[in-house]
């Protein structure tokens, strides 16, 4: 059976995360978690100070950072470790998320993760998810999808996912931060946020969650 790399880029709050998990389990294939990745060195640099408009503090920091994914059978879930810790719910929140697309924008950021995930990509079969997965990290992936959706579905997908984790934010302040976070991953200079021209678009605003995968699933088995 041909072995895939299935790379899946979108906005932010579309739901590229659960799907790609979602995909990953049906084909049997690693999840990789490029966001995650992003948003654990984002922690780390809002836990230790680190002054991101200084390139020797960053290049530092990034020497100390080890991050790695592991399946927790018990809770049924992929979890993300920073330096050894489980990240996975701290790094969902709403002040990591704040700050991560001025983190990622940073171009010795970037570099850094993105020779990890082409490491990772080396095995094949997996599904990759994130910002500039076709574009930047797996430029040669079989399959290519870019997702997206209303800005407002987005952001009520997002309010209900930390309502699950206890968190209570105002609708609106979420918007702002999509908002945000969109103007600047499509606006960055380093790798910004583009489809590729062979991605095929998902709109997930009028779809739920099998339909979306299903679609995927669908595509990948057609390249098989």
């Amino acid at each position: 059976m041909k072995k895939l790399i299935i790379a899946l880029d979108g906005h932010s709050g579309c739901g590229k995360s659960s799907t790609a998990k979602a995909v990953a389990a049906k084909l049997n294939y690693a999840y990789l978690d490029t966001g995650a990745m992003y948003r654990s060195v984002t922690l780390y640099f809002i836990e230790n100070q680190i002054d991101i408009s200084k390139n020797e503090e960053v290049t530092q920091a990034l020497q100390n950072i080890k991050i790695h994914f592991a399946y927790n059978a018990e809770k049924a879930r992929h979890e993300t470790f920073l330096n050894g810790k489980m990240v996975e719910d701290e790094i969902r929140k709403l002040y990591v998320a704040n700050k991560v697309s001025p983190v990622s924008a940073i171009s010795l950021v970037r570099q850094f993760l993105v020779a990890q995930q082409q490491e990772i990509g080396k095995q094949k079969n997996i599904v990759a998810e994130g910002r500039d997965i076709g574009t930047v990290v797996f430029p040669n992936a079989e399959l290519k999808i870019f997702m997206t959706a209303q800005v407002k579905e987005r952001a009520t997908r997002r309010q209900k996912e930390l309502q699950v984790k206890g968190e209570t934010v105002e609708l609106n302040a979420i918007i702002q931060n999509i908002e945000e976070r969109d103007q600047i991953d499509s606006n960055r200079e380093d790798s910004p946020l583009l489809k590729a021209e062979d991605a095929i678009i998902i709109d997930t605003t009028h779809l739920n969650f099998e339909e979306q995968v299903g679609k995927i699933i669908t595509l990948a088995q057609a390249q098989q």
